[in-house]
C-alpha cells in the first residue's frame, strides 16, 4: 500500500508546491520516492525515503551517522571549492529542524536534496565506470580519513568480521537442520582449508597494524553517482551502513562485485572469473583517490581484501544454505548454494591470479 505521501512532505522543509511523487531507483530495502515540487515555475526535485526499521533496527542512531557524516564531508567539499548539493547527500530538515520524521504508525522517513544531471549504473557500460566508481569511493575515505570513526554507531554490528562470519559457518554446519550438509561436502571443505585466512584483518587490526576508519560497507557501482557530462563519480549514495571499520573491506567488496564476469548467482561456473582489466581499473581510481593517507600496510593488502570479502560472502551464503535460507531472499531451489559456489569461483581465480592482482597494486601504490 502506498503512503500518502502529501501528509509526509508536509513534515519537511521542501520549497515549492507539491506535485506528486513516483518510485525511485532499484533499491530492496528502503522505500524510495523523487518527490517533485513546483518553484517559480519550474520543478525541483527531492528524494523522500521511508527507513527499512525491520532492517535497520535503531534508525535515530543510523541518521545520526549519516548526519555527522555528510556534514564533515560537506565542509571538506566547501574547503575544496567544490559543491556539496551535488558532491554529498545533503539532508532536508523537518519542519521542527530534525534529520528525520516519524509517523504515529511508527514509520522513520528522511530527504535528501535530488542530484541533478547525473546517474547511478547497475553494470558497468565501460571500463572508466569502473574507474570513477572506485575514485569516488577512495575519495569519500580520504575525506573522512580524520573523522573519528569510534564517533559512529555500528548498524550492523559485526557486519565485515570475517572470523565471526567463520564461527557461523561451523554452527551451521554441526546443526545441519536441514539435512543439506553431506550434499556440500566439497563447499565446506573449501571453506575449512582457507579457515586461518578468516582473522587475518581483524588480528592486524588488533595488533594495531591498521587503522580503524569510516567504512561505506556497501561499494558497488550502483551506490556511486556518476556526471552525465563528465563521467566522473561525483558522489557516494546510500550511507546506512557507513560505520567504523576497515578501509580494505571497502575496497574488497568493489572488487567482489565489479570484478566478477558473470551474475552473482551464475549456475555455468565456466562463466565465472576476475576479469583482471576491471580490476585494474578499480585499483588505479581508488588508489589515485586515496594512496596520499593509506598507510603501506592497508596497500600491501587490497588484493587480498578482494579475495577475502569474496570468500565472507561465498561463505555466508553457504552459511545461509545450510540453516534453511533464512536471511537471503531466494527465488529458485539451491539458489543460495549457487550464489556461494559463483563466489567461490572467483576466490579460486582469485588465488590463480595472486600476482597479477599483486603486480597492479603495486603498479599504482
Amino acid at each position: 500500500m502506498k503512503p500518502d505521501l502529501s501528509t509526509v512532505v508536509k513534515h519537511f522543509q521542501f520549497q515549492g508546491r507539491f506535485l506528486g511523487a513516483e518510485p525511485y531507483g532499484s533499491g530492496h530495502i528502503n522505500d524510495t520516492y523523487a518527490a517533485r515540487f513546483e518553484v517559480e515555475g519550474s520543478v525541483r526535485r527531492y528524494i523522500l525515503q521511508r527507513i527499512n526499521h525491520n532492517v535497520f533496527k535503531n534508525p535515530v542512531e543510523l541518521m545520526q551517522n549519516i548526519q555527522a557524516v555528510t556534514a564533515h564531508l560537506g565542509k571538506k567539499i566547501v574547503a575544496s571549492g567544490g559543491d556539496p548539493e551535488r558532491e554529498t547527500l545533503t539532508l532536508m530538515p523537518t519542519t521542527d529542524g530534525e534529520t528525520f520524521y516519524r509517523t504515529s504508525a511508527g514509520d522513520y522517513w528522511r530527504a535528501y536534496i535530488f542530484i541533478e544531471g547525473a546517474q547511478t549504473y547497475e553494470v558497468a557500460e565501460k571500463l572508466d565506470h569502473m574507474y570513477n566508481a572506485a575514485w569516488a569511493f577512495g575519495n569519500f575515505a580520504q575525506l573522512l580519513g580524520d573523522f573519528p570513526a569510534d564517533q559512529l554507531y555500528e548498524t550492523i554490528p559485526n557486519f565485515h568480521h570475517t572470523a565471526k562470519r567463520y564461527q557461523a559457518f561451523v554452527e551451521a554446519v554441526e546443526r545441519d537442520v536441514e539435512n543439506r550438509a553431506s550434499a556440500v561436502r566439497a563447499e565446506i571443505e573449501f571453506v575449512e582449508k582457507r579457515a586461518e585466512e578468516t582473522s587475518r584483518l581483524i588480528d592486524l587490526l588488533e595488533q594495531g597494524k591498521l587503522p580503524e576508519r569510516v567504512t561505506h560497507n556497501d561499494t558497488k557501482l550502483n551506490n556511486v553517482m556518476i556526471d552525465n557530462e563528465t563521467g566522473t563519480g561525483i558522489c557516494v549514495i546510500d550511507l546506512d551502513t557507513v560505520m567504523p571499520g576497515l578501509v580494505l573491506y571497502d575496497f574488497g567488496d568493489l572488487v567482489r562485485s565489479g570484478t566478477n564476469t558473470a551474475l552473482e548467482d551464475e549456475r555455468d561456473l565456466a562463466k565465472v572469473s576476475v576479469d583482471l582489466d576491471r580490476f585494474d581499473r578499480i585499483a588505479h581510481g581508488f588508489l589515485d583517490a586515496a594512496r596520499s593517507f593509506l598507510t603501506p600496510t592497508e596497500v600491501d593488502y587490497l588484493a587480498f581484501a578482494g579475495k577475502l570479502i569474496t570468500f565472507e560472502n561465498g561463505m555466508r551464503f553457504l552459511t545461509d544454505h545450510l540453516c534453511g535460507d533464512v536471511y537471503f531472499k531466494i527465488h529458485r531451489e539451491n539458489h543460495n548454494l549457487d550464489r556461494c559456489r559463483t563466489q567461490f569461483q572467483m576466490v579460486a581465480d582469485m588465488e590463480d591470479k595472486r600476482d597479477q592482482m599483486a603486480s597492479i597494486v603495486d603498479k599504482y601504490r
